[in-house]
């Protein structure tokens, strides 16, 4: 386990990941059921993009720092970019918040939010972060297996993948995880990350997520140039899976936002695309 996120902090792929995943946690804590949150492969939590890893990839400047500066966002960037605002006391952008941070700000009283990280430095940055967080609890564990054994029996739950595919076996992972997660509980959610390099990868994990699991699916694609090399990292999915029709149809609007705004803005000849399946 090599990769280190904090090369990527800010980039295009998160903002896509973390302003859907703000407008998905937006809808379920208004809901008045307590929202328990599983976060697979949480990472640190926060990011320095002063470090030396952010600053020798440029990812952030190509990402959250054209954000903060554009003129015009979609309104469904406005929620992470007061987060980063506060963050960063409304000064430079010097830090960038994790999902964990995005999600631990999000929690109401009652609600649950699990996050595992395997890598143990990473964990340990993770740990001493969300210490003081009520509801909070960080594990150096496995997220796959810890998905499918603290998903809830019942009640609203949210299962975030987003792993670094460093792994051959992590699109098979994630159809199991997620199949044995809606056995647990048949109304859980889930909202998965994927790159986008060539669509015979994307349309194999799909298919092979609609046999192992009967719920709705709303895809989000953010092409940032055409995928003509599948050795690149074209873009990015976001696969939001058991969502009720009406937070679906809600959130079809906001994705469609944000996926068009960053390939239009940041990309190269790319679009946005979202459907149901």
């Amino acid at each position: 386990m090599n990769y280190r996120h904090a090369f990527h902090a800010g980039n295009f792929a998160d903002l896509v990941k973390h302003a859907a995943l703000l407008q998905v946690l937006a809808r379920l804590t208004a809901q008045t059921a307590p929202l328990t949150v599983i976060d697979t492969h949480a990472g640190r939590g926060l990011y320095d993009l002063a470090g030396v890893e952010a600053k020798k990839s440029g990812e952030a400047d190509a990402g959250i720092a054209r954000l903060m500066a554009a003129g015009d966002p979609p309104e469904a960037f406005a929620t992470l970019i007061a987060a980063v605002r506060k963050l960063n006391s409304g000064g430079p952008v010097r830090r960038y918040p994790g999902s964990p941070w995005l999600i631990a700000e999000a929690l109401r009283p009652g609600d649950r939010y699990l996050a595992c990280e395997l890598h143990p430095d990473e964990h340990g940055a993770l740990r001493e972060l969300m210490k003081a967080r009520r509801g909070v609890q960080t594990v150096c564990a496995d997220g796959y297996d810890a998905a499918v054994a603290q998903t809830p029996a019942s009640g609203q739950a949210l299962v975030l993948i987003d792993p670094p595919f460093e792994r051959a076996d992590d699109y098979a992972r994630i159809v199991e995880t997620l199949a044995a997660a809606r056995r647990r509980n048949r109304t859980a959610a889930a909202l998965v990350w994927l790159p986008l390099k060539d669509l015979e990868t994307f349309d194999g994990f799909l298919r092979d997520l609609e046999d192992a699991v009967e719920a709705p699916l709303l895809v989000a694609e953010t092409r940032m140039r055409p995928l003509t090399d599948p050795l690149k990292m074209n873009g990015c999915a976001l696969v939001l899976m058991g969502a009720p029709a009406d937070l679906a149809a809600d959130l079809a609007g906001p994705l469609e936002a944000i996926c068009g705004w960053t390939a239009g803005s940041l990309g190269q000849g790319g679009a946005g695309r979202v459907y149901a399946l």
